[in-house]
């Protein structure tokens, strides 16, 4: 189990650009025009973990699978979304099917790109997105809104429990404000997350820059970040053209090119990190002569849902999992020595999976 990440923003902000870097394919066109993305493309992307690799060598095995991510760009909104322009339409029916939203601002000065606003404000850019997200989840449940409360007086509880939480969005959405804003009690997470609603999703801003600036960022980015941090958000720089320049090199030219431009990892690592921590993912591992293998699921998973995320049988059938720590098989050298030194654990239905966990599922169907 990964995430499925939107990439959104206004029309040449880099969103293709960085959608072309991430999946490593041409499929999404980018071109210096509004609306070059007709179509939502949907990429997956491996997630980078030298931890895989450390396992692989040790167990010897003939594969290695990383986890994968699905990143989808999106066609560019431009104000008027809410109410149809453009390919407004669209574009919201697509983004309400991610689970987060990369939001792609552009940090940087090029007069060979024009700006669908003429000018260049990131903190404007996400503002006019946002305005339209809020005001699509507005329509939406106000429509649903009267229906709601004519079953509700009818004691319809199923009604009564909905509206609790439509009203609870639309006190935040009315102030102006994404309904992420709203307060939500813990064990209607699930029913909140079933209203599909726009801006409960947790959000990434991707701050674009020029090359010179993907170390550190610059003073539009820096804004960014502050907005970010204010929102309890997640900020991230990257420069979209490198990381374009990046994805066709091969392992040793890319870490050349990282070297000669004074940064250590590719903008799309920290944008995965960014993401993982966003909702809150974590990495288990498989490890055997035939193959080495990532997992993903959410931090505080119970063993049986983690093992069905291989298979539904391991779930149903689960008998229990043997686990190592990723430190303790590492530094013991495998399996086999973490098991002589009392380090592989036998963990029941109630083990919580932690992150970095090296597991063998038994089961019986």
């Amino acid at each position: 189990m990964g995430f499925k990440c939107g990439i959104v923003g206004l029309p040449n902000v880099g969103k293709s650009t960085l959608f072309n870097a991430l999946t490593k394919t041409a499929s999404a066109q980018a071109a210096n025009f509004p609306f070059c993305t007709i179509e939502p493309n949907i990429g997956d992307v491996a997630v980078p973990d030298e931890r895989l690799d450390k396992l692989a060598d040790i167990a010897q095995s003939a594969n290695r699978i990383p986890a994968r991510l699905s990143f989808v760009d999106i066609a560019g909104l431009v104000r008027g979304a809410s109410k149809g322009e453009g390919l407004g339409n669209q574009f919201l029916a697509n983004i309400r099917e991610v689970d987060a939203i990369a939001h792609v601002l552009r940090c940087f000065e090029d007069d060979d790109i024009t700006h669908v606003e003429g000018k260049i404000d990131p903190l404007a850019d996400a503002d006019t997105v946002e305005t339209e997200l809020m005001l699509a989840d507005l329509e939406s449940l106000e429509k649903r809104e009267d229906g709601l409360r004519k079953k509700a007086t009818a004691k319809d509880k199923e009604a009564l429990a909905e509206l609790e939480l439509v009203d609870l969005a639309l006190a935040e959405l009315r102030e102006g404000r994404p309904a992420r804003k709203a307060d939500i009690p813990e064990n209607r997470a699930r029913d909140w997350k079933n209203l599909q609603l726009i801006t409960s999703k947790p959000v990434i801003y991707v701050c674009n820059v020029e090359e010179g600036s993907a170390e550190s960022g610059n003073s539009l980015s820096t804004k960014v970040a502050e907005k970010a941090a204010a929102e309890n958000a997640e900020a991230v720089v990257i420069s979209a053209r490198i990381e374009e320049e990046l994805a066709q090199l091969d392992d040793a030219e890319r870490l050349e090119y990282l070297e000669t431009l004074g940064l250590a990892e590719p903008g799309l690592n920290r944008l995965i990190r960014q993401g993982y921590g966003l909702l809150d993912l974590i990495t288990y591992f498989t490890a055997g002569p035939k193959e080495s293998r990532a997992w993903t699921v959410r931090r505080g998973t119970a063993a049986p849902q983690a093992a069905g995320v291989i298979h539904t049988d391991f779930e149903r059938g689960f008998i229990k999992a043997e686990t190592i720590a990723y430190g303790d098989y590492t530094e013991l050298n495998g399996e086999a020595g973490a098991r002589d030194a009392g380090r592989l654990r036998q963990e029941g239905k109630d083990y919580i999976v932690e992150d970095g966990d090296v597991m063998l599922f038994r089961f019986n169907v």
